[in-house]
């Protein structure tokens, strides 16, 4: 992958019309044509994943569902430790991405590996609960994040983990010990987001830690791709179901 793939994404991403009546028709429409160059793109646009996956815990013979998981390109931050869960599931609407998830996972010969075409607030793995749940840039991209959250939580066994990386802003006046942004920043990155449907949120932060005990907590500012002057706000966390 090169300019020319970037400049098709992107082309993608600022230029194309998202439509559909559904959030799942919405998903597909977005992702469609960005599917074949998403993971080299996004590998240099999303910060913090690898960071996230090293610091999870992950149970032997535990199960795990990363939520908005699309391509399934999380799972090459496991390594060969993905061998110790039992299964895993990449939950996402997206057709197209999901169709590059399957791929992967026969490449890679991943038979504890399901990819489902599924909503992030109402799915449940079949076993009924999960060890670990992850939102990987995805949370910002769920309408009813709230829901997605919860739905999270539900499905966690006590002492569980969720794992959460992401854009977000904070709120002009954050609990002690968060971090807090300028005007320009809270006031620019919803905006510039929000035209290719992410929606960096002042409270998802507060929420997820009113929900889940803190365990561990990183705010940090990245570059983006072909925008060297800017750096976005994103935050890494890793909470408990107690």
């Amino acid at each position: 992958m090169g300019l020319w793939s970037d400049l098709k994404i992107l082309a993608q991403m600022a230029f194309k019309p998202v439509r559909g009546g559904s959030h799942a028709e919405r998903m597909e429409s977005f992702y469609g044509g960005q599917a074949e160059g998403y993971d080299d793109f996004r590998r240099r646009l999303l910060k913090g994943r690898e960071e996230l996956w090293a610091a999870l815990p992950k149970p032997e013979g535990g199960v795990w569902v990363d939520l908005g998981g699309g391509t399934g390109a999380n799972l090459e931050n496991f390594g060969p430790e993905i061998s110790r869960l039992e299964r895993v599931y990449v939950v996402d609407l997206s057709s197209s991405l999901l169709a590059v998830a399957r791929d992967r996972c026969r490449a890679r010969g991943w038979t504890n590996v399901e990819c489902v075409e599924a909503d992030a607030t109402t799915f449940r793995p079949p076993e009924g609960q999960a060890d670990v749940v992850t939102f990987s840039y995805s949370l910002t991209m769920i309408p009813p994040w709230y829901d997605a959250i919860d739905n999270a939580r539900a499905m966690l066994k006590h002492g569980g983990h969720v794992g959460v990386v992401d854009f977000y802003v904070s709120q002009k006046h954050p609990a002690a010990g968060l971090q807090r942004h300028g005007w320009l920043c809270r006031s620019l990155w919803p905006v510039w987001f929000a035209t290719d449907n992410v929606f960096p949120s002042a409270d998802h932060l507060p929420f997820l830690q009113r929900r889940f005990e803190t365990m561990r907590l990183e705010e940090r500012l990245a570059r983006l791709p072909y925008v060297p002057l800017l750096r976005a706000p994103h935050y890494v966390f890793i909470g408990r179901k107690a």
